[in-house]
C-alpha cells in the first residue's frame, strides 16, 4: 500500500513503516528512545515490535495500566516523572505503541515534556488505525469528560501494521468498525455500501478497507487541520456518542462502553435527528439503523439515564458560545455542520432507538 502523506508527516503501512523507522533512527541524533505501552500492548504487541527496531540507541519501556479510566493527567504526571528519572531530554524520542488511549496520551506527554519532543505513533487497534492515526490530536480526559485537555501536535510518522490486529478481541474490532462506518456516512456513499452486508466482505482484503478509511480521514483533516470547518464532519455520532460514553464511564451501575459502541449509538441517534430535520430520507435512515444494529448490540437506556446524558452535552468541546453543535448527515456521504438541536428532538431520537 502506498504511503499516505498527511499534514507534514507520513503514514506508512506494514513493512514499509519499519524500514522508514530504522532509517529515521539512524539518521537523526536522538539521545534515547522511550516506548510507551499499556499493560495490554506490553504483553501482546511489544514482543512483535522490538525485533523490527535496528538501533544502537538505549531503549526504555514505560508502561501504564490499560483502560480509558487511566487516560488522565495523573497518568501523564507519572510518565513525565519516569522520563525525568530515566534521563530523557529534548533530543529524546517517544514511540507510542498501542490503541487510542496510548497514542492520545503518549502524544500529549511528548508534546508537553520539555515543551515538546519528537514522537512516533504505532496504532495497534482497528479504532486507532483508522482514527487516531490521522490528525495530530493529543490529549487526556478530565474526570469522565472525554478529551477535555489536549493539544494539536503532529507525530514524526505513523506506522499502521495490521498484524497487531491478530491479538484484538472481537468487540475491539467492532469498536474500530464504527469509525469506518462513519467515514462512509459522512464522505463516501460507495465506501459505506461495502458494509451493508458484512458476510460479503473478504476479510483477507480488510487491509484495503482500513487504507481507504485512513485516506478519507486524511482528505478531511488536510483541508482543515484545526477543526474550524469541514473537519467538524468527523464529529458525526460523537456529540451524543461521547456523552453516552462519559455517562457509562462514571456510572457504577453501568458497564463501561468501548468508544465505538457509544459512537454506534450516537450515529443512529444523530441519523434520526437528520431524518427529523429532513436532511435524509426514511429509506436512508432505516438502512443506517438496520446496518449498525446488525453489527452492534443494543444498549439499554432507562428513563433516568437520558437527563444526565443531556447535561453532559454542555461540556462537549465542540460547543460554541454555549450552544451544542451537531454534525448531521445530509444524505449518505454528505454532511452539514454547526447544527443546533433541541433537547425535545434528542429525546425523540432516544425513543426511536429503543423502538
Amino acid at each position: 500500500m502506498q504511503t499516505i502523506q498527511a499534514n507534514n508527516y507520513p503514514i506508512y503501512f506494514n513493512e514499509k513503516g519499519y524500514n522508514a523507522l530504522n532509517l529515521h533512527l539512524n539518521s537523526t541524533k536522538y539521545s534515547k528512545v522511550f516506548i510507551i505501552v499499556d499493560s495490554n500492548t506490553n504483553e501482546l504487541c511489544l514482543p512483535t515490535f522490538l525485533p523490527y527496531v535496528e538501533t544502537e540507541l538505549t531503549i526504555e519501556i514505560i508502561e501504564f495500566e490499560a483502560g480509558e479510566e487511566n487516560k488522565t493527567i495523573e497518568t501523564c504526571v507519572q510518565i513525565w516523572n519516569v522520563l525525568t528519572e530515566l534521563g530523557a531530554d529534548r533530543k529524546s524520542l517517544v514511540i507510542n505503541l498501542g490503541g487510542g488511549v496510548v497514542t492520545d496520551l503518549g502524544g500529549f506527554v511528548a508534546s508537553t515534556f520539555k515543551r515538546g519532543i519528537d514522537f512516533i505513533n504505532i496504532p495497534t487497534t482497528l479504532l486507532s488505525m483508522v482514527d487516531a492515526s490521522v490528525g495530530g490530536k493529543n490529549g487526556v480526559d478530565l474526570g469522565n469528560l472525554k478529551n477535555q485537555i489536549g493539544v494539536f501536535n503532529l507525530p514524526v510518522m505513523v506506522i499502521v501494521d495490521t498484524q497487531y490486529l491478530e491479538s484484538l478481541p472481537q468487540n475491539e474490532m467492532r469498536s474500530g468498525l464504527a469509525e469506518m462506518l462513519k467515514h462512509g456516512l459522512i464522505y463516501d456513499k460507495t465506501y459505506w455500501e461495502q458494509f451493508l452486508d458484512l458476510t460479503t466482505i473478504d476479510f483477507a482484503d480488510f487491509d484495503e478497507l482500513i487504507y481507504q478509511s485512513v485516506v478519507i480521514k486524511n482528505e478531511i483533516v488536510t483541508q482543515d487541520p484545526t477543526e474550524q470547518n469541514i473537519r467538524k464532519s468527523l464529529n458525526f455520532g460523537h456529540t451524543l456518542g461521547h456523552a453516552i460514553e462519559s455517562y457509562f464511564l462514571e456510572n457504577i451501575n453501568k458497564t463501561t462502553l468501548l468508544h465505538g459502541e457509544a459512537i454506534a449509538v450516537g450515529m443512529i441517534l444523530e441519523s434520526y435527528i437528520s431524518l427529523d430535520k429532513e436532511l435524509i430520507s426514511t429509506t436512508e435512515y432505516l438502512q443506517i439503523k438496520t446496518t449498525i444494529k446488525s453489527i452492534f448490540d443494543d444498549i439499554v437506556f432507562v428513563e433516568n439515564d437520558i437527563e444526565p446524558i443531556l447535561e453532559l452535552l454542555i461540556h462537549d468541546k465542540k460547543n460554541e458560545y454555549g450552544t451544542v453543535q451537531f454534525a448531521l448527515i445530509e444524505g449518505i456521504g454528505k454532511i452539514k455542520i454547526n447544527q443546533s438541536v433541541e433537547n425535545e428532538l434528542i429525546l425523540k431520537a432516544f425513543k426511536d432507538y429503543k423502538s
